[in-house]
């Protein structure tokens, strides 16, 4: 038969088993992880940023327009349109002593390299601006451009494809245009109030220079 303990037996179990649990409760804590300390909140002048001019950009630099340009036509006056051809067409036209190119087809032949001619109406004082040019590149291709848009087609001035006619009438003068083998012809005035006035001239500068 078994010995029952003492009375002095049960209370040393039980102060092992709360020393026990007080051990386990201390290495717990001391297992725990630190908090980390609280950073201190930043002032408002920390927390605002420098603020930075922005580079100033430069402007677009624009795209240079290209300069028209031609091959010099080595024609004279009297050559582009004959004396004769001229007085057939109207016996009332000289040639203009004090002529200087004046409309913007004219004009733009002479700057290309072209020639400009004008005559004038002994009697009624009208013009008649001529001019011949060699566009080349790009700017034959917008002369021609600028011709189909202020016109219309003229398929009498010559004989298509190998001539492009064409004929627009802004603030009262009339422009006929040719266009053919490299030669970009016109002939202007305010005599010129349908296509086929100006015709007849068409017809002489174009044969004058083997064109067409």
């Amino acid at each position: 038969m078994p010995a029952r303990p003492t009375p002095l037996a049960r209370p040393l179990r039980l102060l092992a088993v709360t020393v026990a649990t007080a051990a386990i409760v201390v290495g717990l804590a001391a297992c725990a992880p630190e908090e980390p300390a609280a950073s201190p909140t930043p002032t408002a002048a920390e927390t605002t940023a420098p603020t930075e001019t922005p580079a100033e950009t430069d402007a677009a630099t624009p795209t240079p327009t290209p300069t028209p340009t031609g091959e010099p036509v080595d024609v004279a006056c009297d050559e582009l349109l004959t004396l004769d051809q001229m007085y057939a067409f109207n016996p009332n036209y000289g040639t203009d002593p004090g002529y200087a190119p004046t409309g913007e087809p004219a004009v733009f032949a002479a700057s290309i390299g072209g020639v400009a001619c004008g005559w004038l109406n002994q009697s009624s004082g009208e013009t008649i601006e001529v001019s011949v040019a060699r566009p080349v590149d790009d700017t034959m291709e917008e002369r021609l451009n600028d011709a189909v848009l202020a016109g219309q087609a003229v398929p009498t001035y010559g004989t298509p494809p190998e001539v492009e006619g064409y004929y627009g009438l802004v603030a009262g003068t009339g422009t006929a245009q040719a266009f053919a083998d490299g030669y970009w012809i016109t002939a202007s005035s305010q005599a010129f109030f349908e296509p086929g006035d100006a015709q007849p001239l068409m017809e002489s500068m174009l044969a004058n220079l083997g064109a067409g």
